[in-house]
């Protein structure tokens, strides 16, 4: 129930998010912003294994952890695509609204990150010595 809360919560904010309450204000910026986002969410969708993919934050049946990739630089990098991009519309709205609006979407996917990780750990022996090394949405070091 919890998890289908947050999940309501993060849809609910991201369409409050790119609602466009104010004028555009720094549409080239934002759009530059937005290329990157674009092509590190398709590297995402293309590493993960079709059907291992869920929005709430609960195992499905046969999921496996992928640790290389996107993986290999944060934890949850769907997660830092909706962040991104999130960032993009304040960017491009330039309000106060749209940050404090960003600011709860970036609470929700971290509860929402929190209750998955606990998942995780219960079902992969390996995730705790995974965890360690990387950060939730930010890297703490690049791979290599």
């Amino acid at each position: 129930m919890y998890g289908r809360l947050l999940v309501t919560a993060q849809f609910l904010l991201i369409m409050l998010l790119i609602w466009p309450w104010t004028a555009p204000v720094f549409v080239l910026p934002a759009l530059l912003m937005t290329l990157p986002a674009l092509v590190f969410g398709i590297w995402i969708l293309r590493h993960n294994r079709i059907g291992n993919f869920n929005i709430r934050p609960e195992l499905k049946s046969g999921a496996r952890l992928i640790v290389d990739g996107p993986y290999a630089l944060v934890r949850h990098p769907m997660y830092v695509v909706v962040l991104w991009l999130g960032l993009c519309a304040v960017v491009l709205y330039a309000s106060a609204a749209a940050l404090l609006l960003w600011g709860l979407l970036y609470w929700v996917l971290d509860r929402k990150a929190a209750l998955e990780e606990s998942y995780l750990r219960t079902h992969f022996a390996e995730y705790e010595a995974y965890a360690d090394k990387l950060g939730r949405f930010l890297p703490r070091r690049l791979p290599g």
